[in-house]
């Protein structure tokens, strides 16, 4: 299953709705909106800035720098000179890990 940002926010709705907030379904799809839109926007602003970004138990998402190197255009095999550049990285925390390796013996 694939989840998107719209069930994420769809599911962090349905866990508002335990609570006892004194604000109708539209009002409360706009915070959880909101807050994940905020989530989000906060690592990718700290990891664009060159931080790392961790969270226990989830992981931790940080830049890659790639130096200048020769490759190759794989459709015509002509070499080309890549250019340095960051990637973004994301590397699983230990929980996360050993949830998705429990997963795969059921």
């Amino acid at each position: 299953m694939k989840m998107k940002k719209s069930q994420l926010i769809d599911q962090l709705v349905v866990e508002m709705e335990k609570m006892a907030i004194e604000t109708n379904s539209k009002q409360k799809t706009e915070i959880a909106r909101e807050t994940v839109n905020l989530f989000f926007n906060s690592i990718k602003d700290a990891v664009g800035a060159g931080d790392r970004v961790e969270i226990r138990g989830f992981g931790s998402f940080s830049t890659k720098e790639y130096g200048k190197y020769v490759g190759r255009n794989p459709k015509t095999g002509e070499k080309v000179q890549v250019e340095p550049k960051k990637l973004p990285v994301f590397r699983p925390g230990r929980e996360l890990r050993e949830q998705v390796n429990e997963n795969l013996d059921k």
